[in-house]
């Protein structure tokens, strides 16, 4: 028994060592960084990305605070990732104020890094940092629904879908601020519609058709999500939290009721979708989301349509009455001008 806690304090010594290494030799490598020839002060570790490591670093010559995305390159034999010039691309077309911005692309050492403007915290750590019981301000809730819903209308009219939308992907300021961030999972939706992954958005956001196994799936993805999250922040809590697919079916099942082929046209017909499921007939929502007004619930309901073909959509969700009383001067993409290419 001794001989194993000597030997396991000796494997807890060298892992402890070997991770201190690790550490050092990336303090090193942020030292010899440079962005267009700018140094980096400071780097520490912010979280991980869908396809890299996120950090916030500091420039030395300005002390512009900045995050950076990085991504090794040593095992792409094709050289840059597919993922990573994808994201590219896509941060590159959705210029938006509500879209975080990409500042800059360096490529060097076999690594990859992605230079965005840096914001302090995302909307998940914004609401768990509140005091138990207390809610969003219910005007902040409408301008972040908003806010979202701009960058997303602006990303759907170039037909970019994100497909990874939560509250750890939105980011947010001192001002009232929000924006979607992390596109490692976005794709341009092409004509036709090709099939894609089903393995795309963070299970408590994923859209019933994804969870179904439906091989060609769209821009109503996002607004699932988005009415999710809308939900979401009205209550601080997750409207739909399974731990597997099944599961994450039937608590949407429970509480909006099982689809048929009279709710959504064709769901018989997904690959994942079977007759034996148990059947709940009624529309619990209301009871779910109590602190939203009636105008609120409505548009929610207008979210969280089964059928995607019926789901509405971005452009009209920003003409919903439930945003009629926002000030809309006071959101960072009034006066906005798109960029022309």
């Amino acid at each position: 028994l001794c001989s194993y806690r000597v030997s396991s304090l000796l494997y807890v010594v060298a892992a402890c060592r070997l991770l201190f290494l690790k550490w050092h030799q990336q303090e090193a490598d942020w030292k010899s960084l440079s962005v267009s020839k700018r140094s980096v002060k400071f780097c520490l570790f912010i979280t991980l990305g869908t396809y890299g490591v996120v950090y916030k670093a500091c420039f030395r010559d300005s002390n512009e605070m900045v995050a950076l995305k990085k991504i090794r390159l040593e095992n792409e034999a094709d050289g840059v990732p597919s993922t990573a010039i994808r994201e590219i691309a896509m941060l590159k077309e959705a210029r938006h104020p509500n879209v975080v911005k990409l500042h800059d692309v360096i490529l060097e050492n076999a690594r990859l890094y992605l230079v965005f403007e840096y914001l302090s915290m995302d909307l998940r750590k914004y609401m768990d940092s509140l005091p138990p019981g207390q809610l969003i301000p219910e005007s902040k809730v409408k301008s972040y629904c908003y806010q979202i819903t701009e960058a997303l209308c602006f990303c759907h009219m170039r037909r970019i879908m994100h497909r990874d939308l939560k509250p750890q992907n939105l980011l947010i300021d001192n001002n009232g601020n929000i924006k979607i961030a992390d596109f490692g999972l976005a794709r341009a939706v092409g004509v036709p519609v090709r099939p894609y992954t089903h393995e795309v958005v963070t299970l408590w956001y994923r859209a019933p058709e994804v969870l179904l196994g439906a091989a060609r799936y769209s821009l109503p993805v996002d607004i699932w999500s988005l009415g999710c999250i809308f939900a979401e922040m009205s209550t601080r809590k997750p409207l739909f939290h399974g731990d597997s697919e099944i599961d994450q079916l039937f608590r949407i099942f429970r509480i909006l009721g099982t689809p048929d082929d009279d709710k959504w046209n064709g769901v018989s017909a997904l690959p994942d979708f079977r007759i034996d499921f148990p059947v709940w007939t009624e529309c619990n929502l209301r009871r779910y989301v109590p602190h939203l007004n009636d105008k609120g619930f409505n548009l929610l309901l207008k979210m969280l349509v089964y059928d995607p073909a019926v789901r509405i959509n971005a452009k009209a969700i920003l003409k919903d009455q439930y945003f009629e009383d926002l000030d809309k001067t006071k959101l960072p993409s009034y006066g906005f001008v798109p960029e022309i290419p």
